[in-house]
């Protein structure tokens, strides 16, 4: 099931909340080449299975060794029922007698008449797939008709090497760092900071893994996974961040896509800091239907008139600057994992339950729920230490989209972003604001913003939820323009939705689609 995406830092209110953006683009001035991947070079007479670059013969023939998943690393339990395998793929495409990575990838036969494999992607940037492979698309016909395959992208996950940048210990004093002081001694001490952190990433996970580990080379590694699961064309699931890949893949190999779903989209054209603004609004958007929700109980620790939410949540979360709150955990919950936790919780009204119960332990100075919350979103195990997520999420992000340089244009955004969530406003704007951390990355980005064009392509979908707090509905919509693509529209405040939380409406449309290659109703609104 799609999660939560990732925090992007110091380009917002401070580098505790940022911006949580599937795929998030920071915006620049620089020149670089597009997102999209090379594809290999084409015969007059194409065959997707085997026009392979001269060089990646030995990858694309490979035939994976299916068999237990126990030791593929996971923080989610995999099924006994999936079967698991390793490929190999070269860190760079470019040199393909180089170094190698292995992606792991899982998966869950299909139980009746099969079509071919469906592969999946949860979003992220950062997140394993793992164990999509025996839950997304269970109980229906996705399930009897396709091989459902789940994969770690490179560098995440089960897949090595691993992105790595800090140690736990080193998480846990990131998370306690307020980086809220936008004073110019302030910003340079953040950006100092910032720097440290891109030269651990450098030593430990190494300048050639991180500089191979975008979109661009995600999608070259699914066409390898293509061809050695045996089919001569792509059948993919992509949620969030999941929908710049998908949509890069049929950019790259237009003619090796027979369906592709993506939900959640990242619009690929957009302005990244206007994209920004947007989610920011969105954010607010989830947070004001939540407490008019909770205002319908005299005991909403937000009161119970909606129009005061916004300074009752300031009241209840602005002590923690100064002192952290109690909780069982000796961390005590700090200003940045209120923060945190509360944004997780607005991911889908399923969480608001949990969101009420820890904001109303934080009027009794307690932490605990909200502590929980912040720790699933940033990938802490019971133990103290941390899936790679965060430093993934980083990796990938650094190289995937151009830099911020403009200090007036970071300043801007950031004043920007306090007026539309004000929820989210400490009240210490300076109109100043460090620059964003890929500023400091130790390779350069390889992507930019850019208009689709992908004549000739299979028709695909995508599915836009209109009050989707971390992807903008009409970043789907926009989507949609750009690949000629069937567009299902969902009415909710949730982040996607597509085989995951049991709309029949949109699962019966997709599902149909995926099996039969029958498109969705023209508009189609669930």
């Amino acid at each position: 099931m799609p999660i939560v995406e990732r925090t992007v830092a110091a380009i917002a209110i401070g580098t505790c909340v940022g911006a949580l953006l599937a795929g998030c683009t920071d915006g620049s001035e620089s020149n670089t080449t597009s997102t999209a991947p090379s594809a290999p070079a084409q015969s007059s007479e194409t065959n997707p299975s085997t026009d392979v670059a001269p060089g990646l013969e030995k990858f694309y023939s490979q035939k994976p060794s299916w068999g237990s998943c126990d030791d593929f690393e996971t923080d989610e339990p995999l099924s006994s029922s999936l079967e698991c395998a390793r490929i190999t793929v070269p860190i760079d495409y470019d040199k393909p007698d180089g170094d190698e990575a292995q992606i792991a990838i899982s998966r869950s036969p299909a139980s009746g008449d099969r079509i071919g494999s469906l592969l999946f992607n949860p979003g992220g940037p950062g997140l394993g797939g793992l164990s999509m492979a025996a839950t997304v698309g269970s109980g229906t016909a996705v399930e009897e008709r396709f091989d459902r395959i789940g994969f770690d992208p490179r560098g995440i996950g089960a897949s090595t090497p691993t992105i790595r940048c800090l140690t736990p210990a080193e998480n846990d004093a990131e998370r306690q760092d307020l980086d809220i002081d936008e004073s110019p001694a302030g910003i340079a001490e953040t950006e100092k900071e910032e720097q440290e952190v891109a030269d651990k990433c450098a030593e430990r996970s190494g300048t050639n893994l991180l500089a191979h580990v975008g979109t661009r080379e995600v999608v070259r590694d699914m066409d390898i996974i293509r061809a050695v699961l045996g089919d001569d064309k792509l059948n993919f699931v992509g949620y969030s961040y999941g929908t710049r890949i998908g949509a890069a893949y049929a950019e790259a190999f237009p003619d090796r896509v027979r369906a592709l779903v993506l939900d959640g989209a990242v619009d690929p054209e957009a302005d990244p800091l206007d994209e920004l603004v947007k989610q920011f609004a969105g954010f607010q958007k989830a947070f004001d239907d939540y407490a008019a929700d909770c205002a319908e109980s005299s005991q909403c620790p937000l009161g119970t008139d909606p129009a005061n939410a916004n300074r009752n949540f300031r009241a209840l979360i602005d002590p923690l600057i100064d002192r952290p709150a109690r909780t069982t955990d000796p961390r005590g919950l700090g200003y940045n994992d209120a923060q945190t936790g509360v944004l997780q919780a607005l991911y889908s009204p399923q969480l608001w339950r949990p969101l009420t119960t820890g904001l109303k332990e934080l009027q009794q100075g307690r932490g605990d729920t909200l502590l929980g919350l912040a720790d699933l979103y940033s990938g802490r195990r019971d133990d103290g230490t941390y899936s790679n997520l965060n430093d993934a999420f980083e990796a990938v992000r650094c190289v995937d989209d151009p830099r911020i340089t403009d200090r007036a244009k970071v300043g801007e955004t950031n004043l920007r972003i306090r007026e539309v969530a004000p929820f989210l406003d400490d009240g210490k704007g300076t109109g100043q604001a460090p620059l964003d951390s890929c500023v400091f990355w130790p390779v350069p980005n390889s992507g930019e913003p850019h208009t689709l064009s992908v004549p000739g392509l299979a028709k695909v979908v995508v599915v836009s939820t209109t009050d989707d707090p971390a992807t903008p509905y009409q970043a789907g919509v926009n989507l949609a323009r750009q690949l000629g693509a069937a567009l299902i529209t969902f009415r909710g405040t949730q982040h996607t939705v597509a085989l995951s939380s049991g709309e029949r409406c949109v699962d019966d449309a997709v599902i149909d689609y995926l099996t039969d290659l029958t498109p969705p109703a023209p508009d189609l609104t669930c």
